[in-house]
């Protein structure tokens, strides 16, 4: 007798996942992995009287180096005329995972201008990101989650090509993507950004290997290991340096952020 199986619908979640996975296929992405030295940042950070998220430290490191680096905010729209299109500021995507009444959904949020963020607001960013209520913190996505799946892709290509200031807004000028809180690696990973950064479990020594994954027709491999190395210096120097100086920081400042309602 033949196993009978089980069918679910195809939700407008999955297909806007589906939808970047599918137009990431279309851009020349390659990885460039570096082995970090981060057992200061760890010190520093177990020394905070605030619990600072890996994920906030590399946001803000990312942004510096975006900051130095013009390239990193830049992007390719094509065209009978292909462009390269910087804006001034970065403009961070973080992949989120997220649990409702469908299971594990995964959401994208925006957080203009990283690094001119400290690290304690990012933090509370973050928890605001996996608190809050989807409807508050995610608008734009459940809205683009409702249009048909057609449409969706028009849109979210016409926003890959963009040569607007709002791309950056609605798409990001780099995106973070991590699965280190769950012992895990996602070296490789699709993006609709130029560059994704992601970073692998913390060693015992204080070493991890991050990644870059970037869009060959942008950028080369000599730029994204050189930002790398700059992440890495960002990492060790400005960032050390902003959680050695929480430890003085008055309690109001470094308070845990509010839980949601």
């Amino acid at each position: 007798m033949p196993r009978s199986v089980s069918t679910t619908p195809f939700t407008g979640a999955r297909g806007c996942v589906s939808d970047v996975a599918t137009l990431a296929l279309r851009v020349p992405l390659f990885p460039v992995d570096r082995q970090l030295r981060l057992a200061a940042v760890a010190e520093a950070r177990e020394s905070c009287p605030m619990r600072i998220g890996w994920a906030a430290i590399f946001l803000k490191a990312y942004g510096l180096v975006a900051r130095e680096m013009p390239v990193l905010r830049t992007w390719f729209s094509g065209g009978l005329a292909p462009r390269l299109v910087t804006v001034p500021h970065t403009v961070a995507t973080l992949a989120v995972n997220r649990t409702d009444a469908d299971g594990d959904r995964l959401l994208f949020a925006r957080l203009r201008k990283p690094d001119a963020e400290s690290l304690v607001e990012i933090q509370r960013f973050i928890h605001a990101c996996t608190t809050e209520p989807l409807d508050r913190m995610f608008k734009r996505q459940l809205e683009l989650e409702m249009v048909p799946g057609p449409l969706r892709r028009t849109i979210l290509r016409w926003n890959m090509n963009s040569r607007s200031a709002k791309r950056a807004n609605r798409i990001g000028t780099f995106s973070l993507s991590t699965l280190a809180g769950l012992g895990a690696s996602n070296r490789f990973h699709p993006t609709l950004c130029t560059t994704s950064l992601s970073y692998s479990p913390l060693e015992s020594d204080g070493r991890c290997v991050a990644t870059i994954i970037a869009d060959h027709r942008v950028l080369d491999g000599a730029a994204v290991a050189r930002a790398l190395q700059w992440l890495e210096q960002a990492l060790q120097t400005d960032i050390v340096a902003e959680l050695t100086a929480l430890r003085a920081a008055p309690p109001a400042a470094v308070a845990p952020p509010r839980a949601a309602a």
